[in-house]
């Protein structure tokens, strides 16, 4: 029996990658742009690192455990731990920064979306991947019954 795999379209694929850049860069234009000392600029900013960094992590072990392949329960939850862990330092720094309402708000959607989109690309990139090998099998199957 033949495994289909479906490659992503190029339309999700391009609204996964425009929902990573949107996300990202409105974020860090928001930061850039904020009345905030360097500091308070330089801790978003790695919140949006660590959060990207663990949203991507997690999915990726996510994945793995789906195809078997190994991870650790340890790396698994590190994984689950960071990334709620960047959003509540979030929800934190937002409730107690000396921004109003809708700047707030403005900084956890743009971050969220970002968060979507590192997720959406990492499973883009995975699933052309395993489409490719599949491929890749199929034709050398193919060249060896000819």
């Amino acid at each position: 029996m033949a495994l289909h795999v479906q490659r992503p379209t190029g339309a999700f694929v391009a609204a996964s990658w425009t929902a990573l850049f949107v996300g990202g860069l409105t974020f860090l234009w928001g930061v850039w742009n904020a009345k905030m000392e360097l500091n308070e600029q330089g801790y978003y900013f790695t919140l949006l690192m660590y959060g990207l960094f663990s949203a991507v992590s997690l999915q990726k072990t996510v994945r793995d455990r789906l195809e078997n392949i190994p991870v650790t329960n340890i790396y698994y939850s590190l994984c689950w731990t960071s990334l709620i862990l960047s959003i509540l330092l979030l929800v934190i720094g937002l409730w107690n920064a000396s921004l109003n309402g809708t700047e707030k708000g403005f900084f956890a959607m743009s971050f969220l979306l970002a968060l979507f989109g590192a997720v959406t690309v990492q499973k883009n990139v995975r699933d052309n991947a395993l489409a490719d090998r599949v491929e890749h099998r199929r034709g050398n199957a193919d060249g060896e019954e000819r």
